[in-house]
């Protein structure tokens, strides 16, 4: 998921001039002046979950039966050690019932406000007070930071038809997705293939429509077939438009390189901008393969919004111990797509840490404690994109280890974990040393209580894409988005093959019945077990930045991302992301 470009951002700005931060007490870096006001957490008539809202003692270190690690959290266990002590205590302190009452009160929130919570609407703002509320409650410094996005949504159901050779409806959501800052319109026209290459295993990515050169035999009028892959969905617009086309496709490339359902799903993404005027949607591969036969017509129709310059936030929650100079950053993107609730994507992975968090409220650390829940992510990583940016070189620094999550419930789930170490993917980067001690951490874990766990692919096309591209070393889990489930996965982890991981995915049926229990327990209690770990540990992830270390060889610059072409393995997404979410694969 490639590098985004904000449309135009604003300085940091609080939602209250009344600050409750304590006299002395400086804000986050990069953070508003202020918390967010206590009041409007939800729309009227939706009820706040209860509990959680007393300030931490100052006598309590650890929660009841939790031992603190040796010598204050000691240093962080090699690959082959047991967890240190209290850290899976700790983990199994986060409780399902909690986890659920979030995603409760964020689908109340949706449900009052239209049916979602996307970034720059009412419900967004709600469910970011609601978070707000429970973090302040909890005694940690609650900031928030405002920047301006270019919003985006269709306004009626795209249209993707073949008339020749034979008539053929396409289906939205299941066959082809519009590309997020899709330009509108409606067009009939031959579709003309763009440099296409038959997918082959090993074969490298499909360069097709990256250059001006692609288009040379283009006419005019046609809509563009392109295949993923090398450059950004973006570049390959821009080129196809400037090309003379009248609509553009982009298929996923079918190539297997993990799996047999790899490279050959629904594609989806964005364009970053609103910069094309043509309508823009992305296909399965079996999709592209009918469309590419000689003599095919087609109907290809967008009806979409884009605005300019609305606001949206990231809120940040710091807790009040541990060394300032240490940080120990946890994420969510907080923010839905405009056609659903967004409860697994990403109320799921917002819920995991915001309980964790509360859990944490009364642990005296060794490190700094830092939950970041994202706005418009769904847009193209802008929150986490902007945060990074207004950081200056020294707050960057203080960033020991960043962890992300990002979808840890769907329902026909696997335990997917970063793949820190490169050891299972092939994605065209290096990840920052240090990221492969993130993975060793979480298999221990998934070992520790009895589950099995594969690779995530870690090319940057979520939350952490920002922070691996300055060298931060990053983490995290995933259970799969609109991708296929294979029968050896369905044989591992149980579910049915042959089906979406999240058949809901982007949807308006991703609602609180779209969650699986399970993978949200677990994956809840290993958010919580990292955050533990790290929040004593005397050795951090970015502490060992060295070459050889197990995130990777060093990069220029020590630990930062080394990037092969824009997007490569990223779905024709720079690194950083692009997504209408195009997550990362999963691998067996």
């Amino acid at each position: 998921m490639a590098a985004i470009t904000v449309v135009s951002v604003m300085s940091l700005a609080s939602v209250s001039a009344a600050s409750t931060v304590p006299a002395g007490a400086a804000p986050i870096p990069g953070g508003g002046g202020s918390e967010p006001a206590a009041v409007s957490i939800v729309p009227a008539g939706v009820t706040p979950t209860p509990g959680r809202g007393s300030e931490p003692a100052a006598a309590s270190v650890v929660p009841a039966g939790v031992a603190p690690t040796p010598g204050g959290g000691g240093s962080e266990p090699p690959p082959e050690s047991p967890l240190p002590p209290g850290a899976k205590t700790f983990g199994s302190s986060v409780k399902l019932a909690a986890l659920k009452r979030h995603l409760g009160m964020l689908q109340a929130i949706a449900d009052a406000n239209g049916g979602n919570r996307a970034a720059a609407t009412p419900g967004y703002d709600a469910s970011l007070a609601y978070v707000a509320g429970k973090l302040r409650a909890a005694g940690y410094r609650v900031t928030s930071q405002e920047f301006k996005i270019s919003f985006f949504r269709e306004t009626a159901p795209p249209v993707l038809e073949r008339k020749r050779p034979s008539v053929k409806t396409y289906r939205p959501g299941t066959d082809f997705r519009t590309m997020t800052y899709s330009g509108s319109g409606k067009v009939t026209a031959p579709v003309q293939g763009v440099d296409l290459v038959p997918p082959s295993a090993g074969a490298p990515e499909s360069t097709s429509g990256c250059e001006a050169s692609d288009f040379s035999t283009f006419v005019r009028g046609n809509i563009a077939l392109i295949q993923r892959g090398a450059c950004s969905f973006q570049t390959k617009a821009e080129q196809a438009e400037t090309a003379g086309a009248s609509g553009v496709i982009i298929f996923n490339d079918g190539r297997v390189v993990r799996g047999a359902a790899d490279r050959k799903g629904l594609l989806g993404g964005s364009l970053n901008t609103s910069a094309v005027h043509i309508p823009v949607v992305g296909t399965d591969f079996a999709t592209g393969e009918e469309l590419a036969a000689a003599g095919t017509t087609a109907t290809l129709a967008v009806d979409a919004e884009n605005v300019p310059d609305r606001r949206t936030r990231n809120l940040i929650a710091e807790s009040r111990w541990g060394d300032p100079d240490r940080v120990v950053m946890l994420g969510a993107h907080l923010d839905s797509v405009v056609a659903g609730p967004g409860i697994n994507d990403n109320g799921s992975g917002t819920a995991g840490i915001l309980e964790t968090a509360l859990a944490a409220k009364s642990l005296r650390t060794k490190n700094r404690l830092r939950f970041a829940f994202w706005g418009g992510e769904e847009l193209g990583l802008l929150g986490s994109k902007y945060y990074v940016a207004a950081l200056p070189p020294a707050e960057r620094a203080k960033i020991k280890v960043y962890l992300n999550f990002d979808m840890i419930a769907s329902p026909n789930h696997v335990f997917g974990i970063y793949d820190g170490d490169s050891s299972g993917t092939a994605v065209g980067a290096t990840p920052p040393a240090g990221s492969g001690q993130i993975e060793k951490l979480f298999q221990a874990y998934f070992t520790a209580v009895g589950e099995p766990y594969q690779d995530a692919e870690f090319s940057g096309r979520s939350d952490y894409g920002p922070f691996i591209a300055i060298g931060i070393p990053s983490g995290g889990l995933f259970t799969g988005a609109e991708s296929i489930k294979t029968a050896d996965e369905a044989q591992k982890f149980g579910g049915t093959a042959g089906v979406a991981y999240d058949k809901c995915y982007h949807q308006a049926c991703d609602t609180t019945a779209n969650i699986n229990d399970r993978a949200l327990e677990v994956n809840g209690g290993a958010i919580a077990t990292a955050a533990f770990v790290y929040a004593y540990a005397d050795n951090l992830p970015r502490d060992s930045n060295s070459p050889g270390d197990p995130g990777g060889p060093e990069g220029p610059g020590k630990g930062a991302v080394t990037p092969g072409k824009a997007g490569t393995g990223a779905g024709g997404l720079e690194p950083g992301h692009g997504h209408e979410h195009e997550h990362g694969g999963l691998l067996g």
